[in-house]
């Protein structure tokens, strides 16, 4: 897909021709996409349309095959998650990944990769991280959690633990996977308003989800993936008009 960019429009993130398959299934097939900056952008598709492999080829999770991946003029193919994440970018994952056992304040420590597993069991800890955590799981709504294990949070609960963990490092760009599966209407509306809220600070997002209330209420710029490539891309309005993409999603 050929992306053409306006004078108002500052890339942020960039895919030429990004693939990635396994055996002989072809995941992600010479993906060419333009994420705009500062904006909320969502990538969405049928099941199986590559969404997940193309967010954890940008963001180090796995290696692609070919193509490349360029972060505000940076190329960062194939880094180490942990250097990507120290460029800007910060994800969130389909499935929550919390440390059950831990509490939600742990957690939020961990999150920010300066104190340890280790350390923290030990009873290490940072007084302006600490402060921090707490702030940022105010923000979030689950401050009177700080004390519960995360593996006693709901579902929902434990995605905006994840998305506050996320914040600690401070990321310029956002990346969620599915941030509404799984998670119940009330909290599901708690966070798009925080994805709202932290765009208007200046965060730009990139949003996989299936919710398509969710993805039109709350994006920008929506590219859509079938078969391992973008077929079209667009305003909300343009792409849910667009016949590729009902006919991928319905097969008319």
């Amino acid at each position: 897909m050929t992306t053409t960019t306006t004078a108002q429009t500052v890339r942020n993130l960039e895919t030429v021709g990004l693939t990635k398959s396994f055996g002989g299934v072809h995941a992600v097939r010479d993906a060419t996409v333009t994420f705009h900056h500062g904006k909320i952008n969502a990538l969405i598709g049928p099941n199986g349309s590559g969404k997940t492999t193309f967010f954890n080829c940008v963001t180090g999770m796995i290696k692609p095959d070919a193509g490349t991946v360029t972060f505000r003029g940076d190329d960062i193919t194939g880094k180490a998650p942990h250097k990507i994440a120290r460029a800007g970018i910060g994800r969130s994952f389909q499935l929550c990944r919390v440390f059950p056992r831990m509490t939600v304040l742990e957690n939020m420590l961990v999150a920010v990769r300066r104190t340890r597993v280790r350390e923290l069991l030990a009873g290490a800890r940072n007084p302006e991280e600490i402060d921090k955590a707490r702030a940022l799981l105010v923000r979030v709504g689950i401050d009177h959690l700080e004390n519960a294990e995360a593996r006693n949070l709901s579902y929902g609960q434990q995605k905006l633990l994840e998305l506050a963990g996320v914040l600690m490092g401070d990321p310029d760009t956002i990346m969620l996977d599915e941030p509404a599966g799984g998670v119940n209407p009330a909290l599901i509306g708690r966070i798009g308003t925080l994805v709202q809220e932290l765009n208007a600070e200046g965060r730009t997002f990139l949003v996989v989800e299936h919710n398509m209330d969710m993805v039109m209420s709350l994006s920008d710029h929506v590219i859509v993936f079938d078969r391992g490539r973008p077929i079209a891309e667009g305003t909300p309005a343009v792409v849910q008009s667009d016949p590729r993409v009902l006919e991928a999603y319905l097969g008319v």
